[in-house]
């Protein structure tokens, strides 16, 4: 994710420019941080560079959420991530391809924390699956009420759809974790943007190298399968 606290960075466009020959095959931000009409190049550029996109939607008020959906299709992004509007999200995307990824358990606040317990979560995702959602946005390690690796095996149990761990995830052993507990993919943007992911290298370039390794994936060999994660 191009993005840092929860916002897209403001100088994404470059940002992109820089890192673009790294060999990231899903890549997103946030619907603040930018305006939208910088968003819509963003996705313009990553999309022709063979990216399937994506926008996480920040804002847990109604209108904030349906807003970030009604972007998510100006924009253009292939996925739309968070919120927990099922319905009313869904009606805005129908005339779309965008598939829809919501938040299980209870997402509050700005960064946004989550509440809930596996039961919850699991209970959702199925919930979800039914409805015709393609996966769920977990946030894990924004947990309040339960261990993050209880919540990810609980999603895992409740759909067969994509399941995407955002947020701070920051460390090898987090994404080494995550993979044996059953998620598809994760996000990560803070850690890689401060630095923290990779201490003693100082290019960003560098730490994406790092966490393409720890996820298993090829850097800078061409293209990577649309079915692998990043």
């Amino acid at each position: 994710m191009l993005t840092r606290s929860d916002e897209t960075v403001v100088d994404c466009l470059d940002v992109w420019g820089a890192i673009d020959h790294v060999g990231l095959r899903h890549a997103g931000f946030k619907d603040i941080g930018v305006d939208t009409s910088t968003l819509v190049e963003l996705n313009r550029r990553m999309q022709a560079s063979g990216v399937t996109t994506y926008l996480e939607v920040v804002n847990t008020s109604v209108e904030g959420c349906l807003q970030s959906s009604r972007a998510a299709v100006e924009i253009g992004v292939d996925r739309l991530m968070g919120g927990t509007l099922i319905d009313e999200t869904m009606r805005i995307l129908s005339d779309t391809t965008i598939e829809y990824l919501p938040f299980p358990g209870v997402p509050t606040g700005h960064p946004t924390r989550l509440g809930g317990d596996a039961e919850l979560v699991e209970r959702q995702c199925r919930d979800f699956e039914q409805r015709g959602c393609a996966g769920v946005d977990l946030l894990a390690y924004r947990a309040t009420d339960a261990d993050p690796l209880d919540l990810v095996r609980a999603a895992r149990r409740g759909t067969a759809g994509y399941l995407v761990v955002a947020g701070s995830v920051a460390t090898p052993t987090q994404i080494d974790d995550l993979k044996n507990a059953g998620a598809d993919a994760f996000t990560i943007g803070s850690a890689v943007f401060d630095g923290s992911y990779s201490p003693n290298k100082g290019n960003i370039v560098s730490q994406l190298r790092d966490v393409m390794d720890a996820a298993g994936l090829p850097a800078d060999r061409g293209r990577i399968d649309p079915a692998d994660q990043s």
